[in-house]
């Protein structure tokens, strides 16, 4: 990496954080992904209902805004709540585990259309052959339905995770020390704000390659004994 007046390492260190946002936001993101599923497949019209409002609301809410609502809004809220009642709190949330879990609940909006539609591609007559052959609920999901889902639904879920990537960037405005936050500090420090920025771009795009990488390598082993048509 360019060393930058002595600011790469200080990148690096950003990239390091980016990456570890990156995969707690997505296992956040795959457990609402799963519960949505549960929520719109479950045949409850109450979890449907919430599941879809989770959905269409989080879905029509650009990711910055949530962010700042949650981060900077919600504490605000709850101690202007608290001062009515005439009791003083403060609150201080950590950042990473704002960032992680705000980023997580959005794209758990679009891992649960991707879990549904993976469930909904599972052939009916192999469900039928599994409770005929005496599985109950969960044995039948276990070992019959969850391992074909994974197979429909991880090309769905390589692009959350490509999108997620860069969606970390955007934490940046609650002060978190990942790439796009260090890319802007170096920036400021040493007058050279196209060269930092670029350094970034960069490492965003090494991410994104061997993400790539290993998304082809996850759907040829999901897909092997597959005959391909």
């Amino acid at each position: 990496m360019l060393n930058i007046d002595g600011y790469g390492g200080l990148l690096l260190e950003g990239a390091k954080l980016t990456i570890y946002i990156s995969l707690c936001a997505m296992v956040v993101a795959m457990g609402f992904g799963l519960l949505g599923a549960w929520g719109k497949l479950s045949g409850n019209k109450v979890a449907a209902l919430i599941a879809e409002i989770y959905t269409l609301i989080i879905r029509g809410i650009p990711e910055l805004v949530l962010i700042l609502l949650v981060y900077y809004g919600v504490p605000t809220l709850i101690q202007d709540v608290a001062g009515l009642l005439h009791k003083e709190v403060y609150i201080d949330l950590n950042p990473f585990v704002a960032g992680v879990v705000t980023i997580g609940f959005i794209y758990g909006a679009f891992s649960t259309e991707i879990f549904r539609g993976a469930y909904l591609a599972v052939e009916k007559g192999q469900i039928e052959a599994a409770h005929a052959c005496g599985m109950g609920r969960m044995l039948t999901f276990r070992r019959i339905i969850l391992p074909q889902m994974w197979r429909f639904a991880i090309p769905g879920l390589g692009n959350v995770w490509m999108i997620l990537i860069k969606a970390t960037a955007l934490v940046s405005v609650i002060q978190l020390p990942e790439l796009m936050r260090n890319a802007d500090i170096a920036s400021r420090a040493t007058k050279q704000p196209f060269t930092c920025y670029f350094a970034a771009s960069l490492v965003y795009l090494m991410i994104s390659c061997f993400s790539y990488l290993f998304q082809s390598r996850a759907e040829a082993w999901a897909n092997r004994g597959i005959r391909s048509v």
